[in-house]
């Protein structure tokens, strides 16, 4: 399915037939404007200007054509957080093949599902990263290549259409494998959460917390903005004091960041504004529910009030606090403008104020809306064919029209802030030999929301303890990945299940609390 149609009333989305978000993106800025910052833990400081990645996206451009992609192509990118990783995303774009963002988190198996799954004729990584895509059969690209940086920094943009497919994100669902979600080039234009909520303005320095491979977005956007988008890489893991002496001494201004974040920075630096004193102006919070315990310490320790705003891997952000309006710690917000969002019973009917319903986007509202889900023509159009996006989640609104989390309506886990589907986790851990059947749910965790737990049904020969549950996580981590391996294993003697054999996994969660 393609195309967005339905005008949001009070809101104007300008998108015009003809539109490429890299040359959008990339070509609207003066060259000897400042881009990005890079810093790491040994004090590096590497300040790249956009006329680098004007050149260097094109130089990508230019190899990938050289390889024989081109428009509708799917080419994965698969880097970490590196000064040329935006370019690279951005010369893929320019070719008019799809871009396929890969997480080095991943385990290997999940890295050539995706491979595979999408159809990547190319793979564009560094050399130390190939070997994580054993089995590949396409052409793999070395950006560190120096017959890259030679080509002429001169290509001809593709000339796409805004509904023409330019990204793919992997979603994990309740059931199955992972889902590839396609998005058109005009969904940046979609994502004004930079302008209703972020308020960002040119010469702006923003720091997003995260992988760009999880949100285009988050790169992008500030991005286009004018914004310069400051990265911090540390020895390893999470380096809060590290992070916020570069973001106090680069003016870092605006931000997005996530409550397991939060936690964490808390936790290791509970008086960070007194020891690292900041010019934050606003600064936004994203991907799991906000407490108000988070917002109060934040105010405390930088004098700016977090605005919480909510979406979902297909469509985002539906809902969100502006900057100047009045803060329900605790709340999610109200529906951002041009986002034609409603509670609604399993009959798609509004709920009365008050009242539980499932939120809800008008299908084809906005220009965030996706394409589909890559080659699942069924799965789209139940999920995208509507007149409704089911989002699947929870809430009731208050008089004042505020949206108020009240959780899943399916067992999608939000741990961290990475979205997980329980059912890739049970298929790595049922590969170990102790592993008879396993059932896997979110449970609640102090810092990361909710934390991973199995079930385990052992097989013969094998006896439960805590040497094994220990061997199981370690499993996990190498076969699915490092951040949704189960922190929590218990040994059961049986797994409840419905009349028609599946997991209750609404019973593992109970018996948890219990």
């Amino acid at each position: 399915m393609t195309g967005w149609s339905v005008p949001s009333a009070g809101y104007e989305w300008r998108v015009p037939e003809r539109y490429n978000m890299a040359v959008d993106v990339a070509d609207r800025h003066p060259r000897e404007s400042l881009a990005l910052i890079f810093e790491d833990h040994t004090g590096s400081h590497e300040e790249i200007r956009w006329g680098e990645i004007q050149d260097r996206s094109r130089q990508i451009a230019a190899c990938l054509k050289g390889a024989g992609v081109g428009p509708g192509d799917r080419v994965a990118v698969m880097l970490p957080q590196r000064t040329d990783t935006p370019a690279t995303y951005l010369g893929v774009l320019r070719t008019g093949a799809v871009l396929v963002t890969m997480s080095l988190l991943w385990a290997d198996d999940q890295i050539a599902y995706r491979l595979a799954d999408s159809g990547a004729s190319v793979l564009v990584t560094e050399a130390g990263a190939v070997r994580r895509a054993g089995g590949y059969e396409g052409i793999v690209v070395d950006v560190d290549d120096p017959v890259i940086g030679r080509l002429e920094p001169e290509f001809e943009d593709a000339d796409t259409a805004a509904d023409d497919p330019a990204l793919i994100f992997y979603t994990s669902g309740t059931t199955g494998p992972a889902k590839g979600i396609v998005h058109a080039h005009r969904t940046l234009l979609g994502h004004n959460e930079f302008e209703v909520c972020h308020d960002l303005r040119p010469g702006d320095v923003f720091y997003g917390a995260g992988e760009w491979a999880w949100s285009m977005a988050k790169l992008m956007g500030p991005l286009r903005a004018g914004a310069v988008h400051y990265v911090y890489r540390p020895a390893a893991g999470f380096d809060p004091e590290g992070l916020l002496a570069g973001m106090a001494r680069n003016g870092v201004t605006t931000g997005l960041v996530n409550p397991t974040f939060l936690r964490k920075m808390r936790e290791r630096v509970p008086d960070a504004g007194a020891r690292h004193p900041q010019r934050l102006r606003t600064v936004c919070c994203a991907n799991e529910p906000l407490t108000a315990d988070l917002i109060r310490w934040f105010r405390d320790q930088f004098g700016v009030t977090l605005l919480d705003y909510y979406g979902s891997t297909e469509s985002y952000p539906l809902i969100g606090n502006l900057p100047g309006t009045a803060v329900k710690e605790g709340s999610m917000g109200r529906p951002l403008p041009g986002w034609d969002v409603a509670l609604l019973d399993e009959h798609e009917r509004p709920v009365p104020q008050g009242e539980v319903g499932e939120i809800c986007l008008r299908a084809r509202s906005n220009p965030q809306f996706p394409l589909g889900y890559w080659n699942r023509p069924e799965a789209s159009q139940e999920s995208f064919g509507g007149q409704w996006f089911h989002t699947k989640d929870h809430a009731r609104v208050d008089e004042d029209g505020y949206y108020w989390f009240l959780g899943r309506v399916d067992d999608v886990i939000k741990t961290s802030g990475y979205r997980v589907g329980p059912d890739e986790i049970e298929e790595a851990l049922r590969a170990h030999p102790a592993v008879a059947d396993v059932g896997v749910a979110g449970v609640p965790d102090p810092v990361r929301g909710q934390a991973v737990k199995a079930w385990v049904l052992l097989s013969p020969g094998h006896r439960p303890g805590e040497e094994l549950a220990r061997e199981i996580r370690e499993f996990a981590k190498t076969t699915h990945s490092r951040f949704a391996y189960p922190r929590e294993i218990e040994f059961v003697d049986e797994l409840p299940r419905s009349a028609t054999g599946k997991i209750q996994r609404a019973q593992l969660r109970l018996r948890h609390t219990q």
